[in-house]
């Protein structure tokens, strides 16, 4: 083969390796696709992820596998996506504690876990306030009440969370910072252990996204005192908001958002943003979130990034005036 002929091949070679590629990422997915999900079953992450799963499944016509990844407050979970092949086939279903645990890591001066750029946004799904709950035999039937209580035993009523740090614990200390109560944390691995902590009476006290609670609520279990939100909660409709209790700095929301490692392709992430769009829309997906009465709030990547920035704002802010938490490191 002369030299000139093999330069042509070459070059021949080199124009169609563009199109190749498209067409390669253009068949995406070609194999299962792993959803992590940060924290056990039974909390707002995994209530809303494996509805996501089954519809994206129908879709893109192969499995989307649900990964339980618990631990450090979801840190875990959300570091293996962080850190995953950024090539489509390992998406993250995370929560709003994505934006605190990097805020956590530079108040101790530790290196991140992960930095919130190592992971790109696909789409909002939900976003609710959490709920302060007490079981329904305690003596509380007011926050009034909690916060009387709490002043004269500091430290001593207790409630447990999703992890140091994680959603529900912020949630929580957001309140007795503003309420000038002490209570004593208990973290666990996720919001399912820690309702089932209150309910075996381990604890005192919880907060969570209204979805993991209403069932609880409904069989007599336990009992709302307040919703972080700005205002009430469509199917808790007698229980009071912090502001309404004069608690203006109290307000917090549960949002879980899809997720895939930064410098995935943008046709694999046009897939997937392509898919969310048709989940939302999806009805065995709406009835399941109508059955957890979860409004949807989807937003697409761009919407979602807006919201984001904003809410990992207020965050960092609420972070710093909670400050470093004993126990923590």
């Amino acid at each position: 083969m002369s030299g000139f002929l093999r330069i042509i091949l070459v070059v021949a070679a080199l124009a169609t390796f563009p199109s190749r590629t498209l067409q390669a990422q253009g068949t995406y997915p070609t194999r299962p696709i792993t959803m992590i999900v940060p924290f056990p079953p039974g909390g707002v992450a995994d209530q809303t992820g494996r509805p996501v799963a089954a519809a994206m499944e129908k879709i893109l016509k192969q499995p989307v596998v649900v990964s339980n990844r618990p631990g450090a407050g979801g840190a875990v979970g959300m570091s293996l996506a962080a850190n995953a092949k950024p090539d489509g086939y390992t998406i993250l279903m995370a929560l709003s504690s994505i934006s605190i645990i990097p805020e956590a890591d530079k108040l101790f001066g530790r290196q991140p876990t992960y930095r919130m750029d190592q992971l790109a946004p696909v789409a909002l799904v939900t976003a609710d306030p959490t709920v302060l709950m007490v079981r329904a035999d305690s003596p509380w039937k007011t926050v009034k009440d909690f916060v009387e209580d709490a002043r004269k035993r500091p430290g001593e009523i207790s409630f447990s969370s999703s992890g140091i740090y994680g959603t529900l614990h912020m949630a929580m200390e957001m309140f007795a910072h503003s309420a000038g109560i002490k209570l004593k944390h208990v973290p666990f691995s996720g919001a399912g252990p820690a309702m089932t902590a209150l309910l075996g009476n381990h604890v005192q006290a919880f907060a969570s996204g209204p979805s993991v609670v209403l069932p609880q609520i409904q069989a007599g279990k336990l009992r709302p005192l307040a919703v972080w939100g700005d205002k009430r909660v469509a199917a808790l409709p007698d229980v009071p908001t912090f502001k309404e209790l004069g608690f203006k700095d109290v307000e917090f929301y549960i949002w879980s958002g899809l997720f895939a490692p930064a410098g995935t392709p943008e046709p694999i992430m046009k897939t997937l943003r392509d898919t969310m769009r048709m989940v939302v829309a999806d009805p065995d997906f709406k009835s399941a979130m109508e059955k957890l009465q979860t409004p949807v709030d989807y937003r697409d990547a761009p919407e979602f990034k807006e919201f984001w920035d904003k809410d990992a704002a207020e965050l960092a802010r609420a972070v710093q005036r909670v400050g470093r938490i004993e126990g923590a490191q």
